[in-house]
């Protein structure tokens, strides 16, 4: 779960990060009432998306006057940044920047551990600093079991190559963003620019974090971190039926139970269409889990058939707890149950726990959709090839 700007300045201040007052604003009137608010000669309009290249696309604007600060608010809204369009902006006081230094820290699941990058020169994109000037950004990593301590902290920023004078307070404000992360269950905490002001101030001037949704059962208070708006419509009705669908760029649906099933299949389907014409791929990522109800599978179809992109369905499961008698009477329960909306070609492969009545019983139903094919490569090619004959 990726936040916004302005709730990972929330969440900093929460935890003594030092940032800058920031007010958010939809309408250029509120906006012009913010920058009066906050009171300073220069504020900063920064649009509210959750993508970088902001200040590229210009979505980022100075303005020196309430009035200024509504007419670059007017122009910053309803902008679209990279396929996200603007919908909320901030009203930020403006800085007096001396310096700007880059930090991160991440999970690395290479290494199974955390990862903290720094850097002192911030302010621009991180990965070309990190591919023509390595040696500019410091990594170092971090102990999951021990956190970003003190200890830890100067070692990163001796690491960086601060000056002696800023190493102590840089390394007192990367402790505390190491408690945002911790504290919080992030996968991500960044600050591009962490910046040293005319005044020698240490301030997180922005703030991206990223949320690990495992552990929304831990925080209540992620609700209101929700933001349906940015989201895929489908992803959105697929949550409301608690299943667990991930929107992808291509042609054939796919449904599984297994998380580790659904991801062969999608390397599979993608592997059966690289010869085929238009290169079908995987529409989706569908994992049903351990119960194949009618419902569930009548969901898990409804919402793959919605889908304009998909030409063809590919249901994979092996089984296991769940037989393959019970997955085949959801199948057939839930085409009677979608009727019309039903109108795409389905491919099933079954194994595992009683394989041959639930091949038997998809064979009786003989419904004109489906196709059964044994093995997972030849339900793959096939559900591959209806895609591509469907462009």
């Amino acid at each position: 779960m990726d936040l916004f700007e302005y709730q990972a300045r929330d969440l900093f201040e929460a935890h003594g990060v030092p940032v800058l007052r920031g007010i958010t604003a939809q309408t250029p009137e509120e906006a012009g009432a913010a920058a009066e608010q906050l009171g300073t000669p220069v504020v900063v309009v920064k649009a509210q998306v959750k993508t970088g290249g902001r200040g590229k696309a210009g979505g980022v604007k100075l303005a020196r006057s309430p009035q200024e600060a509504a007419d670059r608010a007017s122009e910053i809204l309803g902008m679209d940044i990279n396929g996200h369009t603007v919908e909320t902006v901030m009203i930020a006081e403006g800085a007096n920047i001396a310096e700007e230094y880059y930090f991160s820290l991440l999970l690395d699941r290479s290494s199974r551990s955390y990862l903290a990058m720094c850097s002192k020169e911030g302010g621009m994109d991180i990965e070309t600093l990190a591919v023509e000037r390595p040696e500019a950004l410091a990594r170092v990593e971090v102990d999951p079991l021990v956190g970003l301590d003190a200890a830890k902290a100067d070692e990163i920023v001796a690491a960086a190559g601060f000056a002696e004078a800023d190493r102590a307070e840089i390394a007192r404000v990367l402790v505390l963003l190491g408690e945002v992360y911790r504290a919080n269950d992030a996968t991500l905490v960044e600050v591009n620019p962490l910046v040293k002001t005319g005044e020698g101030r240490i301030v997180a001037l922005d703030g991206k974090v990223s949320l690990d949704a495992n552990s929304a059962f831990r925080h209540p208070d992620w609700a209101g971190y929700a933001d349906e708006s940015s989201d895929d419509p489908l992803e959105v009705e697929a949550r409301s039926k608690n299943l667990n669908y991930v929107k992808l760029d291509g042609s054939v649906g796919i449904i599984g139970n297994g998380a580790g099933l659904v991801m062969s299949t999608l390397d599979v389907v993608a592997a059966a269409g690289a010869d085929l014409p238009g290169q079908p791929k995987p529409a989706n990522f569908l994992d049903i889990g351990g119960g194949a109800s009618a419902q569930v599978m009548a969901d898990g179809l409804d919402i793959i058939l919605s889908d304009a992109q998909v030409k063809a369905v590919f249901v994979n499961v092996f089984g296991g707890i769940t037989a393959c008698s019970e997955v085949a009477k959801g199948i057939i329960d839930a085409l009677a149950m979608l009727g019309d909306r039903a109108t795409k070609p389905i491919v099933v492969r079954l194994d595992g726990n009683a394989v041959e009545i639930g091949r038997h019983m998809l064979a009786e139903a003989a419904h004109p959709l489906v196709e059964v094919r044994e093995t997972m490569d030849d339900a793959a090619r096939r559900a591959a090839e209806l895609a591509a004959a469907a462009e």
